[in-house]
């Protein structure tokens, strides 16, 4: 919630590291939500808006050589644009919106991957959504290795950061367990290795309270 404000809608975050099934999820949660009566809108990060879609091909670009804290400040820069933009308007307006990652992919990502701290990335990252908060955030556990497996089933070029080490991604996987052991009412794990169906049927347990 902002703070000064009240936001009407929903804000819902999937997280996890690539290959979890965030993608799928929101796209099958979306449909479930909008067919029980919720007005619905899916947004990706970096992305959603023009300018937060052109820092994505810059992120992503492995042909780039993007600096730790570069790298930081682009998807706290991308995440700004959304949240004015687009994300703020919505919510205001009632919209329940399912955003396929969020702050915490940088606290994970950047802050413990990147070694950059997590404290340090999350006060950039407050300052640029104005310290806006997920109503619930779905976090999709799966290993690095199968995470990495799902990709080359795919048959995608893997991007920048997709490159990265086996030691990094599991670094970014522990860091997603700190930060659901940190904030229990907020975080909910859900074992991506479930066939789809029952990650979906988890997913909305998981907002039953909502």
């Amino acid at each position: 919630m902002y703070r000064g404000r009240v936001a009407r809608g929903t804000l819902i975050t999937i997280e996890g590291l690539d290959g979890a099934g965030k993608s799928t999820l929101a796209q099958e949660l979306g449909r479930e939500l909008a067919a029980r009566g919720s007005t619905v809108r899916l947004l990706r990060e970096p992305g959603g808006v023009e300018v937060s879609e052109q820092i994505r091909e810059l992120v992503k670009d492995p042909t780039l050589d993007v600096r730790p804290r570069t790298e930081a400040l682009l998807y706290a820069a991308a995440r700004a644009q959304l949240v004015e933009e687009l994300l703020q308007p919505l919510l205001a307006d009632g919209v329940l919106v399912l955003l396929d990652r969020f702050i915490d992919s940088s606290l994970a990502y950047q802050g413990a991957g990147r070694a950059l701290g997590v404290e340090e990335v999350r006060a950039v990252n407050l300052f640029a959504t104005r310290g806006l908060q997920p109503d619930r955030t779905l976090l999709l556990r799966i290993s690095p290795a199968a995470g990495r497996a799902r990709g080359r089933e795919r048959g995608l070029e893997p991007d920048r950061l997709e490159r990265e080490s086996e030691q990094f991604f599991a670094t970014i996987a522990s860091a997603y367990e700190q930060l659901a052991r940190a904030e229990p009412e907020r975080i909910r794990v859900i074992d991506a290795a479930q066939a789809p169906a029952q990650v979906l049927h988890d997913a909305l347990a998981a907002l039953d309270d909502l």
